[in-house]
């Protein structure tokens, strides 16, 4: 009882994907109407083509129907070819503008569609790139949108057009000969159960087509952004054959699909010709008998034909509808996903506008990495850095120097314990609030697909080109931007690769410096630069810094011998706090880390 009303439950839980994407239709409704409209026109201008032919063949050949042969019987032999030139002009008509409305709709739907999954894709938290690979976003946001363009842009209207054509002409046979429609009916009615078995089928190999397709973009989309690491260890074969393993999983699977759908149109297209042929052979005894006129049977010729090829285009219908279902699952996933960080529902509060720096607090805060719950990043974190100060961050790798940053950017919120910017908890702060309060230089500096000023420019949008010029100087990056082949206004190209190491680096440095906001967050900002060039920058960042909160991660401790104070880290629990002095004195963990670096 139970399997038989999930069974029934099945087609519709199926079709209510389809029902989400009425919110990204329902703007464009007058145009879909228009669509309908049109439809109908050529639709019912389809289906007085027959009968015009019904009675010209009668005209014609001087045979006068048994039964009245029309509104056009009356007419000249020229007329019924002239009527007949109107009908063909006005069904064209009406599929070119409905071909273009349909259309226009389909690709407006489309763009707003991946513009809110890019718009929830982009507000996610990074844990939620933790288990999604990029590659496979960037998949669901090109090929699945383009199945639904298929779908909403042409499919939906091949197929509403289909279906009037069969139930008009199914009703047109009937009017012309009841018995032979009779005949014609019984056949087809038995000819649709393989349609929705075979869809079923095609729907399953549809969304794992496309799940192949997406492994492959993520692979694909992994191994580009590592082209230089997978030639220096001379990987390109190994590369090569993974790819193609993969692209061959989706071939192998998208053939499955495409002979499920070629045997599924197969099967309708042949059954309904052959119920036609033999409905038609019996039509023709009757004409022998003169039971029936020529024109009638002619006109009965076209209305099977017009049902035959409906039904063919409905079975080619359905194998999209059941692609652009598993297409529009994998979408709605994405434009389901609720974000692990979020403002809080119960009122926003908001840092003053006029801050010059920043009051840190981290109150017994404890966190773990939702990919690895059972390891504690951070372990009962407890300081404070007063408003202004210049604060370090030491440790070995993993002590979790990177994560107090993004706890403090609010990439992910703390399992326990509280951290107050100014006095008030983050988490109580609206996330566009607290970030824009937050300038940061990351380790890894990203640059964009922009010019050198709008990529300076992107800390601050609304900075003027003088407020530019004078970060990348304070930066020390004016210097080599100015000899650039066309200075500020160069193409850096993708993640900045006519840029070296440092150059990148000096960059994000004008990027944060344009920001000029209260807390300054440096992670090793100065580690790709060399000795003459780290000169240089720290003078501008000690700039920036004057009068700034500054937190700063160092693995080279040169870089923070005159910080207020340093916080030494170790299996994400603060072990030793001081000035640079203190520490090394009290021959803890950071004066071993100091004597590895330099010779006191």
């Amino acid at each position: 009882m139970s399997n038989s009303h999930a069974s029934q439950d099945a087609p519709s839980r199926r079709f209510s994907v389809l029902r989400n994407l009425w919110p990204f239709i329902r703007p464009y409704r007058g145009r879909m109407l228009l669509a309908f409209l049109l439809l109908c026109l050529g639709s019912g201008t389809l289906l007085l083509v027959p009968l015009a032919f019904r009675d010209l063949i009668d005209f014609g050949f001087g045979q006068q129907p048994k039964a009245s042969s029309g509104w056009l019987a009356s007419l000249s032999l020229n007329g019924h070819f002239a009527a007949l030139f109107g009908l063909a002009c006005l069904w064209a008509l009406a599929i070119a503008g409905r071909y273009y409305t349909v259309n226009w709709v389909g690709e407006r739907v489309t763009a707003d569609l991946r513009s809110a999954v890019y718009a929830r894709v982009v507000q996610q938290s990074p844990a939620f790139f933790e288990t999604l690979q990029t590659g496979e976003v960037l998949s669901r946001l090109t090929g699945d949108t383009t199945l639904i363009q298929t779908v909403v842009g042409s499919s939906i209207s091949m197929g509403l057009r289909s279906l009037f054509q069969c139930v008009g002409g199914m009703a047109m046979l009937a009017m012309t000969s009841f018995y032979l429609f009779s005949l014609n009916l019984g056949l087809m009615s038995v000819l649709m159960l393989p349609l929705f078995a075979i869809g079923r089928q095609v729907k399953k190999l549809s969304r794992e087509s496309q799940d192949k397709i997406a492994d492959a973009s993520a692979l694909a989309g992994e191994i580009l952004n590592a082209v230089p690491t997978v030639q220096a260890y001379t990987q390109e074969n190994s590369e090569i054959q993974r790819f193609a393993k993969r692209a061959e999983l989706s071939f192998i699977t998208a053939i499955r699909r495409s002979r499920f759908r070629a045997a599924l149109s197969a099967l309708i297209i042949m059954a309904v010709m052959g119920s036609i042929v033999f409905v038609l052979w019996v039509g023709a005894q009757q004409v022998r008998a003169g039971e029936m006129s020529g024109g009638q049977l002619a006109a009965f010729v076209l209305y099977a034909t017009l049902v035959a090829s409906g039904v063919s285009t409905l079975a080619e219908v359905w194998g999209d509808l059941m692609r652009a279902i598993g297409a529009a699952e994998r979408l709605m996933e994405l434009l389901r996903a609720q974000t692990a960080i979020s403002d809080a529902a119960d009122g926003r509060q908001v840092l003053p506008a006029d801050a010059d720096a920043a009051e840190i607090a981290f109150r017994h805060v404890v966190f773990s990495y939702p990919s690895r719950p059972q390891i504690p990043a951070l372990a009962q974190i407890n300081f404070t850095i007063s408003a202004g100060e210049s604060v370090a961050l030491v440790g070995p790798s993993g002590a979790g120097k990177t994560t107090l940053f993004q706890l403090l950017l609010r990439f992910y919120d703390a399992g326990q314990g509280e951290i107050l910017f100014n006095g008030r908890d983050i988490r109580r702060l609206s996330l566009q609030n607290l970030r824009s309060n937050i300038a940061i230089v990351p380790q890894d500096a990203v640059i964009f697909s922009e010019n050198a000023l709008e990529n300076i420019r992107y800390g601050r949008p609304a900075a003027s080109d003088a407020e530019v010029l004078r970060a990348a100087q304070a930066a020390q990056a004016d210097e080599f931007i100015r000899r650039l082949p066309e200075g500020y206004q160069t193409f850096l190209g993708e993640r900045g690769v006519r840029l070296s190491g440092g150059q990148r680096q000096r960059i994000a440095i004008a990027r944060a410096m344009l920001k000029n906001a209260p807390l300054l967050l440096l992670d090793e900002a100065t580690s790709a630069l060399d000795a003459e060039s780290e000169i240089l920058v720290q003078e501008g960042l000690n700039a920036a810094m004057q009068g700034r909160t500054s937190l700063i991660i160092a693995h080279r401790l040169a870089t923070v011998k005159k910080v207020d104070r340093i916080i030494v880290l170790d299996q994400g629990r603060v072990v030793e706090m001081g000035s640079p002095e203190d520490l090394r004195k009290q021959g803890g963990l950071y004066a071993r880390l100091a004597n590895l670096q330099f010779d006191f």
